[in-house]
């Protein structure tokens, strides 16, 4: 058997979900591989702007018309720490590839390169991540925690916050209200 690669995908959380930080939660999966999964949540916005952030860090947010862009509850794990969700890809200090444009940073270099230039564009600022050991991801679709769809980039970069988990769920061809809280196994 194949081994399951959700890199690129989205994880929706099913409504039987009870761990308050993934209630209707959508994640998009960074990487996934033997060693594990990373992600980040798309799709829960803090009382947070980009301008509050970077005054936070004391960085200068030269880019003021983007100072308005909310900061996102990531997942869980390194709460303080900042991840990027961009596009393009770019070439950054710390970065991880998504795919062939899309790519994860975690280093300061991106964040100067916003506040001065505005760029990369399309962007999602986290604070932490969603993290998964070794075949536990795998468990837990297994187990009917997820839904896992192919994502799209134009729903990550150019959908609202409060509209990503919908436009997910309409590739599926289901709203989040036809899921049932009653996990079954065929």
């Amino acid at each position: 058997m194949e081994p399951l690669d959700l890199t690129h995908h989205f994880l929706i959380a099913m409504p039987t979900m009870e761990d308050s930080y993934f209630n209707r939660a959508l994640i998009y999966v960074c990487e996934h591989n033997e060693q594990g999964a990373l992600g980040v949540i798309v799709n829960r916005p803090l009382d947070l702007t980009l301008a509050n952030l970077f005054e936070k860090v004391e960085l200068d947010l030269q880019k003021q018309d983007i100072g308005a862009l909310p900061v996102h509850f990531g997942g869980p794990v390194q709460m303080d720490r900042g991840f990027v969700l961009h596009r393009p890809r770019g070439e950054w200090q710390s970065s991880m590839r998504v795919t062939d444009d899309v790519g994860l940073t975690s280093s300061k270099d991106i964040l100067l390169s916003i506040s001065a230039s505005g760029e990369p564009r399309e962007i999602i600022m986290t604070l932490g991540y969603a993290g998964w050991g070794a075949g536990q991801l795998e468990n837990e679709v297994a187990q009917n925690a997820w839904l896992t769809v192919p994502a799209s980039a134009d729903i990550l970069f150019e959908q609202p916050p409060e509209e990503r988990l919908p436009a997910a769920m309409q590739i599926l061809g289901v709203s989040f209200a036809q899921l049932s809280d009653v996990a079954g196994h065929a």
